[in-house]
């Protein structure tokens, strides 16, 4: 692994070549037992490439892209499952295997001129809206890298909004850009993020708006098992159990330090109140009780994610120095780019 040691091509040329190889096994063998031998060195790889990275950030995205999204699919594939599949192109299958990603139909199919005349109109709309959002994720990035300059001075609670705030725009950010250059090689991408500031549920959070290609890896792989051989509430508590799990591998990636138990606990936390929530919301349908609007119900779920965030997920990032490592690095990269602005300017 040492001639990987903080190299990103280096990184990125393994895991194509790991990708390749599974798709090649998964090509010769049926799924099962067989295939999953042949593809355990392939996880045994995805899960140890990010800790070659001396980078926290870079670490932590690796972390998520391979230890956690990497290894789920290539686990998937073994039982013929998941988004990856052998009878995928090379280059799709590698984008997949490596990346957030998740592949659909291209924009506008449909029968007869009109439907892909809408289709294509609606393709334009959305590509123009993502174009908006992405700059103004940008400028949000922008302002809050400026006022991790002040990051002393700024309250507790003022400081892990920011966090979150930072974390939402960056994933929302980098992840278009993905799909955009799966676009440039003729691949079609489902959306990541849809609005979670919307949400008027945490069902309506974590199942419709928040990381998405988490959502599409955890349900084949544990909520649709476990719900198959124990109902629906223990499939729920199995999935956030998990998630919380994954959240706490991920922390080690970002630290390298042994997990606290926290971030399991709030997902934990979470996956109760989806329960309770979805058991409310049937009861007071049977017995004609209106939920509250739309508008009072997004608050109360921003203020319960916020809060319990506050509490249990950010903690962890916020001890032993890890904090002032991250914001090392942002600041590094903050300078970076007003040094490229400063240069650039006389041009503009």
């Amino acid at each position: 692994m040492e001639l990987l040691r903080d190299s990103i091509p280096m990184v990125s040329l393994a895991v194509l070549v790991a990708a390749v190889c599974a798709r090649a096994a998964s090509s010769w063998l049926r799924p099962g037992l067989r295939r999953l031998v042949s593809l355990l060195p392939v996880v045994a790889f995805l899960a140890a490439a990010p800790l070659v990275f001396s980078s926290a950030n870079i670490r932590g995205l690796a972390g998520f892209f391979l230890g956690w999204l990497g290894v789920f699919k290539v686990v998937l594939l073994a039982v013929g499952r998941g988004p990856l599949d052998p009878a995928l192109p090379v280059v799709p299958f590698v984008f997949t295997t490596a990346l957030p990603v998740k592949l659909r139909g291209c924009c506008g199919s449909g029968t007869g001129t009109g439907a892909a005349g809408a289709g294509a109109a609606a393709c334009s709309r959305a590509k123009s809206a993502s174009l908006v959002s992405c700059a103004v994720k940008v400028a949000v990035l922008a302002a809050i890298l400026h006022a991790y300059q002040y990051v002393n001075q700024l309250h507790l609670y003022v400081r892990l909004a920011l966090y979150g705030v930072h974390m939402y725009c960056f994933l929302d950010f980098l992840l278009p850009c993905i799909a955009a250059a799966g676009g440039a090689l003729g691949m079609e991408m489902e959306p990541q993020f849809d609005r979670p500031y919307l949400a008027s549920s945490l069902r309506d959070f974590w199942g419709r708006r928040w990381n998405l290609m988490v959502s599409a890896i955890l349900r084949p792989s544990v909520y649709d098992p476990v719900r198959a051989g124990a109902g629906k509430a223990p499939a729920v508590l199995a999935t956030f159990l998990v998630s919380g799990l994954m959240h706490e591998v991920m922390m080690y990636y970002l630290a390298l330090r042994p997990p606290t138990g926290e971030m399991t606990a709030f997902f934990l936390l979470h996956g109760v109140c989806c329960v309770a929530e979805e058991s409310c919301a049937r009861r007071s349908a049977e017995s004609g009780w209106r939920p509250p609007p739309r508008p009072v119900a997004t608050l109360l779920v921003m203020v319960f994610v916020a809060g319990t965030a506050f509490w249990l997920f950010f903690p962890p990032i916020c001890r032993e120095g890890t904090e002032e490592l991250l914001l090392e690095e942002w600041a590094a990269v903050g300078a970076f780019f007003n040094d490229a602005g400063r240069k650039l300017l006389p041009y503009v």
